[in-house]
């Protein structure tokens, strides 16, 4: 039996659609990429592909439009409507969702929650799960990425929010990791602030593609997050970020118009500037003596 096609099978008016991959979600819903797993895996080792993490639909849409390559997007379990209409503000944009670390407690809790992240139209899931998790996934046929070097969440074993692979003994460590990903199955790794020499030499000796935060130029995919690029907050940023643009002043001046449009407005109606003839109705002087005429007879 068929399956219904999703709206992002039919591309908006005026947007190129030659480049763009018909698939098929997990879901079975129709819909048209500009990449697929596949191509991602062709492309290593020749073409660096540009990604940021889109945290509102604002965000997901700007970046289609730009030509961001691939997105990553946070997906929480208790509010997958954020996530879904990310997915809808960006439909052609191959797209990972991110999972919580500390949401799952077994592999078969784990696939059941990618599959409810692939239900509304994943490409593939990013997490910080053990490679026995990850194994599950991809038994499942679940395209999924694992994460090494600084993993935040569980930065107490590297010693904090800190640079990691600077010593021989660290950046083997790196490499046992990424080989454990790959013999799990895992398709991708993102790797987070490690020497640029350290991933240039790990990329080249696996055959997952790897997406570098803070990792310098020798990955497959050059990753940041969109507030970071657009520097959408007071900072300070990350110190391997770059800021393009900075939204937080626009932000910040957006909130100071606010407040002086309505002092205005609260000074013009205390002297009665406002309304003024331009904001009322007004009738002729025969309608109010004859409203009134009717008033007066009226039992009070």
């Amino acid at each position: 039996m068929r399956t219904s096609r999703s709206s992002g099978a039919v591309p908006p008016r005026g947007e190129q659609t030659h480049n763009l991959k018909r698939i098929s979600t997990m879901a079975g819903a129709y819909g048209l990429r500009n990449y697929t797993v596949h191509d991602i895996r062709e492309l290593k080792g020749k073409r660096t592909l540009v990604e940021t993490l889109a945290f509102t639909p604002e965000e997901a849409a700007a970046a289609q439009a730009a030509g961001i390559d691939t997105l990553k997007v946070r997906f929480d379990p208790k509010y997958p409507e954020l996530a879904a209409e990310i997915r809808q503000a960006a439909p052609h944009t191959f797209m990972s969702f991110s999972l919580p670390l500390v949401a799952v407690t077994s592999p078969e809790e784990a696939l059941r929650l990618a599959f409810s992240a692939m239900e509304i139209g994943g490409d593939a899931i990013m997490c910080q799960w053990s490679p026995r998790f990850i194994e599950a996934l991809a038994e499942a046929g679940v395209p999924a990425q694992g994460h090494v070097g600084l993993v935040p969440r569980r930065s107490t074993w590297t010693g904090g929010l800190r640079a990691v692979g600077k010593t021989a003994g660290e950046a083997m460590a790196l490499y046992r990791q990424i080989k454990a990903l790959e013999a799990a199955g895992a398709w991708a790794v993102e790797v987070e602030v490690i020497p640029e020499q350290i991933l240039r030499e790990l990329s080249c000796r696996t055959s997952l593609i790897t997406s570098s935060i803070g990792a310098g130029s020798g990955g497959d995919i050059q990753f940041l997050f969109g507030e970071d690029i657009l520097g959408d907050g007071p900072g300070p940023f990350p110190r391997h970020s770059k800021q393009y643009r900075n939204l937080h002043a626009l932000r910040q001046q957006m909130q100071a118009e606010r407040v002086a449009g309505f002092r205005e407005y609260i000074a013009e109606v205390q002297s009665g500037a406002f309304p003024g003839p331009a904001h009322v109705i007004n009738v002729g002087k025969e309608i109010v003596d004859e409203f009134l005429e009717q008033l007066d007879k009226e039992p009070r």
